[in-house]
């Protein structure tokens, strides 16, 4: 676990602890990205970036909030490396104020394939 302040990392092993106590896992990867490499079972799919880097704000709280209903729930940022979800993390601690904001170190393709572990299309 390593705890960049704003919000902390979780190893594999702490990523399976964390789902089991509930945590909602949020994968802001792409569509294009679900398809190729699939999702961890379970997980809400809903975008931040798209493939040039911009963002919709809005819609991305629509969804999300749909998920995460209030800013103590815990949940869990998914994206491919742990890039971009460490730059949405700062986003929805610091700016908006939501007190339990985790991410999967090294992402679905280096925190989680890497390791073994199975995903679903």
């Amino acid at each position: 676990m390593t705890d960049y302040g704003s919000f902390i990392s979780l190893s594999t092993d702490e990523f399976h602890e964390k789902v089991e106590e509930g945590y909602k896992i949020i994968d802001i990867r792409r569509a294009d990205e679900w398809h190729y490499y699939g999702v961890i079972e379970g997980s809400h799919k809903i975008t931040f970036f798209d493939e040039e880097g911009s963002y919709d704000v809005t819609s991305f709280l629509e969804e999300f909030t749909k998920v995460v209903t209030d800013k103590e729930q815990p949940f869990i940022l998914v994206c491919a490396h742990a890039r971009r979800t460490k730059s949405v993390a700062e986003f929805l601690a610091i700016q908006l104020k939501y007190e339990n904001v985790y991410e999967l170190d090294g992402g679905i393709n280096w925190g989680w394939i890497d390791k073994g572990y199975g995903t679903v299309k």
